[in-house]
Order: C-alpha cells, then structure tokens, then sequence
C-alpha cells in the first residue's frame, strides 16, 4: 500500500504543467477572497489572449516553418572565419534563431570541444534567449513594433559587447581553459550531431518535416498559450491591487537608478520573454520607465533558468559570472540607450 502511493505522487505532479497550475490558482484565490474581481480578472484575461492571437499564430506557424525546414542548420556559419567575424555572425543568428536550448547546448558543447573561439559562443549566448520570430511577434502585441525592434537591436548588441569583450580578454585568468572537466554534450532532443544537414525550404514534400512541422506547431502554441495565460492573470491582478503610482515612484523617471534597478530585479524575476512582455506592457502603462523596460527585459532573458542552464552545465563558474557580468552590465547600457531614445 505504502508503495503505491509513494510511486503515485510523483506521477500525480509530472502530469500537471506548473504554469497551468499557477494560473488556476490565482483564480481560485481569488474567486475565495474577492469574488467580485473573478469575472473582470477572467474576462481581463481572455480579452488580451483574443487581442493577442493574431501574433501567437503567426509566432507558432513561423517557427514551426522554421523548424520544419532545418533553418537551424544556418547557425553552424556563424563560426566560421575569423575570430570578429565570428563574433558579429554569431550575435545575429543568436538573437534571430528560433530554437531550444537543448539543440544549443549540444551544438556549442561540440563547438568549444574543437576550439572554437569563446567570444564568438559568448556572443550566441548572450543574444540568443532574448529574442527569436515568436518572441518578436509577442511583444510588438503586447507591447510595440517599436520595443520589439529595440530589444532585437539590443539582443545583437549585447552578444557583440560580451563576444568582444570575451576577445579582449581572452588571454586573462578569467578565460583560461573555460570548459568544464566533463561538458554536458548531449540533450533532450537527442540530437548527436546538430546543424549539420543543408535546410529544405519546401519541407511539405517530406512526411517527416509534415510531421515535424505539426508537432513544431502544436509544442509551441500550448507553450505560448500557457505562459500568456499566466502572464495575463498575472496582469489582471496587476491592474486590480497594484497602485499605479508605487510603479511609478519606485521604477518610474529618467534617472540611472531606474535602469539599474530593473535590470537588478530583472535577473532573478523573470519567468520567460514570453510572459514578460504583458506585464512589462502593464508596467509600463503603471509609470515604469522605458530604460527600467527595457534593462529589466535583457538582463532577465540572459538569466533565466533555461538560458543559464546551457551555459552552467558547459563551462567553469568563473566564466558563467563573466556571462551574468556581461548581461547585468549590457542590459543597464542597452536601457539607458532605450531611455534616451525610445
């Protein structure tokens, strides 16, 4: 008896998605202490999901065209020629790639075994959890055309400031044989020897990129459904027991403390960019600074735990405290810019 229920429990959790859950009991808190807000936090909800649906179609059709076709075979150039070139290349299909972390580790894991420059994989790095065609189609909904262009902007910025400057640096301490003793090499995806096929751009001819394509599609429509779901609850609550003017007073003006502090909160807070976009929407709209935006959205993809897991289990601790000093620093200079401009 006591063997079945031990074997029960864990069962029990792993088919229930965190996400889902979070949202279904912020409802249920509040349907229990302010029954009056459970309508106009679920209808709050289900208006912005509406609102924001033309944009998750898009995202979910275009990475799974993506994903379909082998575009992720395109990133293995980034590394090759010299080492600037590497670096500028790498940044840019970091913060356009569209895929997961699992596929990366794999692929980096193989580069840096063959002695491929740390700036040019800093630089993959850097940009390549703050941006991809679904999170760009999210926040210009949530948000703006013109936030989610600055943040594509300061994606690739932010993986040439750490490519670069891992470069500079390259001969210190801090840089010297980074790898850990045993990278972690493999994946959840299984994949043994990533990006190394040529795409196939018209995948429809081919039952198993159909297939791909599907399954591409599915994933990634009920993963944006659920974090969306959540961040909207989330927002509803916002707007309900949040006084606009604590935002304001404590995120909001042009100052450099502003930025600094969102990118301070940003590091641990963040959930994903996903779910981000919303609230930093409803921040926004609450008094919060576009710098304190803008540094609280880069500074926290950069270490979120999917992002910061890829670079954990690969190389030394000093060299992930390098990682988190690039984007601490580059997300406050990536939100000053925003501040001034935006």
């Amino acid at each position: 008896m006591a063997d079945t229920t031990t074997q029960a429990i864990p069962t029990w959790r792993n088919r229930i998605d965190g996400a889902w859950l979070f949202s279904v009991s912020l409802v249920v808190l509040v349907a229990l202490f302010d029954r009056g807000q459970l309508i106009p936090t679920l209808s709050f909800a289900a208006k912005a999901l509406a609102g924001t649906a033309p944009f998750i179609l898009f995202a979910v059709f275009a990475v799974a065209y993506l994903k379909a076709t082998g575009a992720e075979n395109l990133l293995a150039r980034a590394f090759e020629g010299n080492p600037a070139r590497m670096i500028v290349m790498a940044a840019l299909l970091g913060g356009l790639s569209p895929f997961c972390s699992c596929e990366v580790i794999p692929f980096i894991a193989a580069l840096l075994a063959v002695g491929a420059p740390l700036g040019a994989v800093m630089a993959f790095w850097l940009a390549s959890p703050l941006m991809d065609p679904a999170m760009f189609a999210i926040t210009t909904g949530a948000i703006s055309p013109e936030f989610a262009l600055a943040k594509t902007v300061a994606a690739v910025g932010l993986g040439m400031f750490g490519g670069f400057g891992t470069l500079l640096l390259a001969n210190t301490p801090v840089f010297a044989n980074p790898l850990r003793d045993k990278p972690q090499v493999g994946g959840c995806c299984g994949v043994k020897q990533p990006f190394s096929a040529r795409p196939v751009w018209t995948f429809w001819q081919d039952p198993v990129r159909i297939a791909t394509f599907k399954s591409t599609a599915l994933e990634n429509g009920v993963f944006l459904l659920k974090w969306l779901t959540l961040a909207y609850v989330v927002e509803a609550l916002m707007v309900n027991y949040i006084p606009a003017n604590l935002i304001a007073n404590v995120l909001g003006g042009n100052g450099l403390g502003t930025v600094i502090l969102g990118a301070v909160v940003g590091m641990p807070a963040y959930l994903n960019g996903y779910a981000a976009a919303p609230l930093v929407a409803e921040l926004l709209d609450q008094g919060m600074s576009n710098g304190a935006a803008m540094s609280f959205m880069i500074a926290g993809g950069v270490s979120s735990i999917p992002a910061a897991i890829a670079v954990w289990a690969l190389v030394k601790p000093r060299v992930f405290a390098a990682y988190l000093g690039f984007a601490l620093s580059g997300s406050v200079l990536a939100g000053m810019v925003w501040q001034i401009t935006g």
